[in-house]
Order: structure tokens, then sequence, then C-alpha cells
């Protein structure tokens, strides 16, 4: 044990994962070893003849185990990030392991009875609201893991969330697996109608990397998402957005339908054993839209305002696609294409038209100049850190004042081994220990387009949203400011964890900070002012469409979860029932979109896909406070880092935003915004 490098003390930069020393054959045996010692730790809690308080209880058990939860954050991030068959089938072993060790906190008789004590008192405990958060969070936490019930349910509870520990990560392995598997092969010049040159030449490095003449396009979106925007190739349109619809569909070993259902039974079963209806009235509690009522009313009411909107961009669509030829109405491969083309007719704007201007390097650079203009935090390359791969980016984050706040891991490109999307995520999270504060180490990871033999990684505008959404999130967890972890950071309720991210997205379409970075990768000629004009006029363009489509994910996903009996139905037509009302084209057959909905059954956000939305409104509102004081005004910048950023969740989400904003969000700024009043 003494020789694998996770259970010894980190003698990196700032304690950062040894990376280069770490084996999969580590993984097992370090989370078995320190379970054992996170158990020692719980014991120690559990068996304290001291009263109840929240220093020797609930202080106490947020603290334990963090040595666990540092290398499984390592695991299940490298599952993520850089996967292999050996590191799935090692995260497959100890998800149950994980999941046992958890239900033995919750299920703790005794352990739990000084929880209830505590919580019994806290209203005269002296607690500030920070504490007072963390025993509630604690508080609920035991309830939900089942400590109110009696043994015969606490044996199928456990039972059943073991399970479902490994089912939700083999349904993400099966997803990556079947977007690995496809390809689409060209040999033809003829059959490139329509894509730009750099689109092409990925293509070409991808053949060439495959050992193959020609092109091959894959499913990863810097090659999906052109294609389908620009190939003339009809058919060939039509055959990659089967293969992409029909992810995990296809009746073989990665089929996701049986996980699908099982995961959303199991779901039932445990919040029904719990006293609940359904998993969604179970996850919504500690949210701020806190019931099913109310996520419903909100989903409707956004519904109502946007289902005009997408059909009259539906109907621009249409007349497009007549104008220029097609016989027939448009299918769904056909919009991407349709849209970019109008897009272009009306605003003379496109991708193509912006990516020279959008190099990865320069983007990266004025994010960062961003952030030092807003909070005045600076970035340091350190190239000393250990890496999981060469294509990884290290800084350390410094303050203002010099100090110390985060190292920040970025991982731009697509590879086999990496999940779909871009996300945030940590390895270490921000916490005081014994009056140390413990700074965190983030990591952003993307898809982005990767550099080709002749040109620079140029970004698609939706990839500089995407690069400042995720920095926002990082924003969170690297100013966190906070005493306990479970509080830090991101771990915030789900619907106000959007609210840095989407924030941070407004500022691409702001002329004064685009006209400070974006200039031509061959000319050096700064973005013309009448191009940031289009970007910003074209902001609308089409976001009727985009509201309603995002909407029906969120209807799918309260479908999912607002069950009361097991779904025995095709997953077809339950799908189709529950996306119905958002519809605008007709089904295509062999397709769907729950078998590879990872947000709802595999991450984080099941009952939740609605905060993506919900968080819109509280960025809209906020920036229009920006826009009011200024873009970079510094003054409400640090209101923003001081209230919102630094606070995690050691206060109820409105509570913060009230601190920043002075009132409760309005929906005005967000209809504004999307061109939907």
């Amino acid at each position: 044990m003494l020789s694998n490098p996770l259970l010894q003390k980190w003698k990196t930069p700032f304690a950062t994962p040894p990376f280069d020393l770490i084996e999969i054959s580590h993984f097992k045996p370090a989370i078995e070893e320190t379970i054992k010692s996170a158990s020692k730790e719980i014991k120690i809690i559990t068996e304290n003849p001291e009263p109840p308080s929240f220093k020797n209880t609930i202080a106490a058990l947020d603290l334990a185990g963090y040595r666990l939860g540092d290398i499984t954050s390592i695991l299940f991030n490298l599952n993520s990030a850089e996967t292999s068959r050996e590191l799935q089938a090692v995260a497959q072993e100890v998800s149950p392991l994980l999941t046992r060790f958890s239900n033995d906190i919750t299920l703790n008789e005794k352990l739990f009875e000084r929880v209830k004590s505590v919580y019994g008192s806290r209203n005269s405990a002296g607690l500030d609201t920070e504490m007072l958060m963390l025993l509630e969070k604690h508080y609920r936490n035991f309830i939900l893991g089942g400590a109110g019930l009696d043994e015969n349910k606490k044996s199928k509870f456990r039972e059943i969330s073991e399970e479902l520990s490994m089912l939700t990560v083999k349904f993400e392995e099966n997803v990556l697996e079947d977007t690995n598997l496809f390809e689409l092969h060209l040999t033809e010049k003829d059959d490139l109608a329509g894509l730009p040159e750099g689109v092409t030449e990925m293509a070409s490095m991808e053949a060439k990397n495959r050992k193959k003449d020609g092109w091959v396009f894959t499913l990863h979106f810097p090659s999906y998402v052109p294609f389908m925007k620009y190939s003339d190739k009809r058919e060939l349109r039509e055959k990659m957005f089967r293969a992409y619809s029909s992810r995990s569909f296809h009746n073989d070993k990665n089929d996701n339908k049986s996980l699908a259902f099982k995961i959303a039974g199991l779901r039932l079963e445990i919040a029904k054993i719990l006293g609940f209806k359904n998993y969604a009235e179970l996850a919504l509690g500690d949210r701020m839209a806190d019931s099913v009522i109310k996520v419903e009313t909100f989903l409707e009411e956004l519904h109502q305002a946007s289902c005009p909107a997408a059909r009259r961009d539906l109907e621009n669509i249409v007349k497009l696609s007549v104008e220029q030829g097609l016989t027939g109405v448009p299918e769904r491969w056909d919009w991407a294409y349709y849209s970019e083309k109008l897009q272009k007719i009306k605003f003379d704007i496109d991708d193509e038209v912006l990516r020279p201007y959008f190099v990865l390097e320069n983007a990266e650079t004025a994010i960062f100049d961003l952030a030092t203009t807003l909070y005045g935090i600076k970035f340091k390359v350190n190239n000393q850190i250990p890496l999981y791969h060469p294509e990884v980016k290290t800084w350390e984050v410094i303050d203002k004042d010099g100090t110390f706040l985060a190292v920040l891991y970025i991982d731009y490109f697509p590879r086999n081994g990496k999940n779909g999307g871009a996300w945030m995520t940590s390895y270490r999270e921000q916490r005081s220990d014994r009056n140390k504060d413990v700074r965190p180490l983030v990591s952003i990871v993307t898809n982005f387009t990767r550099p080709t033999e002749t040109k620079p990684s140029l970004l698609s505008f939706n990839e500089v949203t995407t690069f400042l959404h995720e920095f926002g999130h990082a924003l969170h967890g690297m100013l966190s400011k906070c005493t306990f972890e479970g509080l830090s950071g991101t771990n915030v309720a789900r619907d106000f964890v959007e609210l840095p991210s989407q924030f941070m997205e407004n500022y691409a379409y702001e002329k004064e900070w685009l006209s400070s970075w974006a200039v031509h990768y061959k000319t050096g000629a700064r973005i013309p002012g009448d191009i940031i004009k289009r970007i910003k006029e074209s902001a609308t363009f089409n976001e009727g469409y985009a509201c309603n489509r995002q909407l029906g994910f969120s209807f799918l996903d309260m479908a999912w979860h607002t069950i009361s009996a097991p779904v025995t139905e095709k997953i077809t037509d339950f799908e189709s029932a529950a996306m119905a009302k958002t519809e605008l084209f007709p089904s295509v057959e062999g397709t769907n979109m729950s078998v590879s909905f990872g947000h709802i059954f595999g991450g984080g956000y099941a009952a939740g896909y609605y905060g993506y939305k919900w968080a819109e409104v509280l960025d809209a509102d906020a920036f229009k406070h920006f826009k009011e004081t200024g873009i970079f005004n510094r003054e409400t910048a640090l209101s923003f880092r001081k209230n919102i950023l630094e606070k995690g969740g050691t206060d109820k989400p409105m509570n913060l935003y009230l601190s920043f904003r002075g009132k409760e969000p309005s929906i005005d700024a967000f209809l504004e915004r999307s061109g939907l009043k």
C-alpha cells in the first residue's frame, strides 16, 4: 500500500494529483483503504461521549473522508475526460463500494441521533447562517439517505442505491462508445459540397489518423455540428443525424433503453420508500423552484412565451427551403443547414465569417483578462503541475493581493476517451481544514475545434460562449470563500448553479469586449464593428425555436421523474408524449433522445434540467444590472464576487441574489434579451 501514490502525501505543486505516477491499478486498493480510514473517522464522531454539537458532529462530518473524496474525484473525472475499458471497469467496481460507504453513514442510527439532536436545538445553538445551511444540508441528506426507515426498508434502500450507482456509470459509457463507433468516411470530393475548407481539412486529418484515404466525419461536436450546418448533401446530413440521434438505440450491447427504464424505475422506488410521490418531489426540496408544480408552472410560462416565436422561426425556414428548391417539408436534418443559410441572408454572418477572428489562444487570454478586469485575479502558467494528458494546460490563479486562489486545468480538444460536450469539475474543492484555507483544483473540459496543419484552433461562436460558460462555473469554484466543503464553490442548489456560467456568456455579445481581442488570424485585423453589430442583431435569431427545444428536454426530464409507476409503454411513445407540445418536426423512426440523455441518466440533472432556463432568468436580470452600471464596473463585479461567487451555498440562493441585486429577479429581462417579449 505504501507504494500506491494515491495513498501518499502528494509532493507536487499545491498538492495537485500526481498523474505521472498514478496507474489504473492504484485506484481500487486506494479507495478500499481510504474507505476504511474514513469509516474510522465516522466511528469516532458516532461514539464521541460528549453531547452532540455542531462542531463535534456536523463540522466533523463535513471533514470526514476528504481524502477519499479527493481520490474518487480523480477516478471519475478521468473516467469522463480520459477513459479506457480498464478505467471504466474500475469505476463500475468501486461505484457500489462508495454507495455502500455512503449508506453506512446515512443509515447509522447512532450517528443520525446525534445529527437529529443538533438539528433539534438549532434555533438556540447560536449558529450563523453558514452553519445552519450546513446543518440543514446534512439533516436532509440523512433523511434522503434513509435514516428514518425501518430495517426492511433500509435493506431495500441499500440494494437500490448501489445498483443505481452502477447503472448511471454504465449509461454514460454506452453513449461514449456508440459515439466513437460511428464514422462517415467519404472518398469522393463531390460529397464535400458546401463544407468550408477548415471543416474538410479537419476531416482529412481525422482520416489520416485512422490510416484511411479521403475524409472522416465523426459524431463529436467539432465535426458533427459544422457538417450539419454546411453540407449540401442532404442524404449525408440525414445519415449523420440518424447516427447521432440513435446512439445507444440499436438493440446491441450499448443500447440504453433498458437502462433508462431501470434507472427511472429505481429512482421512483427510492422516492416511494422515502415517502415521496415521485423522484422529482424528492429532488426539488432544496431548490429555488422547490416543488413539481413550481417547475411545471415555470416551464409552461416559458413555453407560452416561446411557442409562437418557435413556430414563426420554423415558418421562416420552411419558406427559405422552398425558395431554394427543397421538395416537400424540411426534416430535422435540414434545420441547421437552412438556419445557417437564413442567418447568412438576414445578417450576412455565419460561423465561417466569425471563426477567423476567434483564435482559441486569443479567446483564452481575453477571458482571463476579463476575469482580471472584473475581479482583479491573475493567471500564471505553471508547467510543473503533473497532467493526465499532454494536451492539458495548467495555471496558478492569484488574487489581486498576491494570494494563491486555485489551480486551473483546461483540456480543450475531443478524443475517443473523452465524453462529449463541455463541463467544469474539480479535483479538490475549497474548504477550511483546522483554520487552514485549502484552495481548490478546478478543471474545464471541452470538445473544441482542433487546430489543423494550416490553421490554429478557430472557434465557432458557440464554442466562444461555451468557453465563457464553463469559465463562469470555474470562477464559482476558484473564488469560493467558505468554511465547509459541503457548501463551497458549486455546491449550491441545482437551479442556482448555472447563474455564474450563463452570466458570463453575455459578454460574447458586447462590442466593448469582443473588439478588445478578436483579430483575424491571418491579417491581424481587428473584428469589424459591423460584424459585432450583426452578432448582436442576430442574438435573438431562432431564439424561439432554441428556447422551445430546450423546454422540450426539460419536459422530458420532468416526465421521467414524475412517473408514479414504472414505465411499461415503448420508450419512443413515452418520449413523444412528454415532448409533444414542443415538437415542430415529425418524429424520425429509429431515433430517441432519452437513451443518450446523459444529463439526467448519467449526470446530476435528474429533475433539474429546467435549471438551465431558470438560471437564464437570473443571469439576464443580473447582467441588466451590469449594463446599467457598466459591464466592466469593478464595484458591481466585486458585489457579484462577494455575494454570489465567494458564497457557494452558505445561504439560500434568493438571499444571495437579493444581496447582490437588491431585488428579486424579473422574467422581463430574459424575455427582452431573447426577443420573446
